[in-house]
């Protein structure tokens, strides 16, 4: 576009919105430029890291959690276009599982920073510092799986055979027997974690409201309506797979691995912060997570994460 056009547009854009386009234009005049440091709130961003010790790898384990948070913020921003996307189609949401999928990759590789990227001593000792907080309490990562699928497919098969006594379960129902409480309540006790507990305090009622306001509308429905007008290809299906192995499978796997290098290495079985049976709670045959169980054989979904 040449000079004039570009005045010529912008003047046409504030009239459509009913503004002045001379304003804006004096307003322009005098802004200043932009640089990198202020669009990206580089201080910003480097100023919240506050340790509690004196141990300098503790600032690896904030820093790496931050941008695990920043990435699963990527994944939501990817999920609820697909969320909002009225017209959907196959190249539409392949290109969305494309992005997520790299994202969830991401996630998986970067444990090695954590893994091998602290010294072993310093951060069983600083760690104790962090109780009960837990990376269990990531909210996004709860997001991330209301967006993708119906909750009913949150809950592991003793929670099914528990929810066999209600007749018509809701969505509170679902919650109260959602595969991830297993790792901060005892049934029989009737206990719970302060972990779990302060995690229900500040979420839970946003979890039920979103679970709500997504009935009919999560990623696992818009792919089972979609199906339904023109079966989906072999090609979207393995992509589709691939996700749901990536975030259901590998990555609590990786994540449970590097448990272990910290808190049994040495066969000490250390408690975690939250105070959760990791080695349990933390593997996907236990969870039994799955977005999209239409896509897999009833075998696969019987057996799920067994072989890993």
């Amino acid at each position: 576009m040449t000079q004039e056009e570009i005045i010529k547009a912008i003047n046409e854009k504030y009239r459509n919105l009913g503004e002045n386009p001379d304003t804006y234009l004096k307003g322009l005049l005098q802004a200043k430029p932009i640089n990198y440091w202020d669009y990206i709130e580089v201080d910003t961003l480097l100023s919240l890291q506050k340790p509690r010790t004196d141990f300098k790898d503790e600032e690896i384990f904030i820093v790496y959690h931050q941008i695990t948070e920043l990435t699963l913020k990527l994944m939501v921003h990817e999920l609820k276009q697909i969320i909002e996307e009225e017209n959907i189609t196959e190249k539409f949401i392949s290109t969305k599982i494309h992005r997520l999928n790299r994202y969830t990759s991401m996630l998986i590789t970067s444990f090695a920073v954590m893994s091998e990227g602290m010294d072993y001593d310093d951060y069983n000792t600083f760690r104790s510092t962090l109780t009960p907080a837990s990376g269990f309490q990531s909210a996004q990562f709860r997001f991330i799986e209301l967006y993708c699928t119906r909750v009913k497919n949150l809950v592991n098969q003793k929670g099914v055979e528990r929810l066999e006594a209600i007749e018509n379960p809701k969505i509170e129902d679902y919650f109260e027997h959602i595969y991830w409480k297993d790792a901060g309540q005892n049934r029989e006790k009737g206990t719970k974690s302060l972990t779990l507990s302060q995690f229900e305090e500040k979420y839970l009622d946003k979890f039920i409201t979103l679970a709500k306001e997504l009935e009919g509308k999560t990623v696992e429905d818009k792919l089972i309506k979609l199906n339904l007008n023109s079966p989906i290809s072999d090609e979207f299906q393995k992509l589709l797979r691939k996700f749901d192995t990536l975030y259901n499978v590998t990555f609590p796997l990786v994540h449970l691995n590097t448990a272990r290098h910290y808190l049994d290495k040495k066969g000490e079985n250390k408690a975690a912060t939250g105070g959760s049976e990791w080695k349990k709670y933390l593997h996907p045959k236990f969870q039994q997570r799955k977005f999209f169980p239409t896509l897999w054989t009833e075998e696969e979904k019987e057996h799920w994460a067994e072989k890993e």
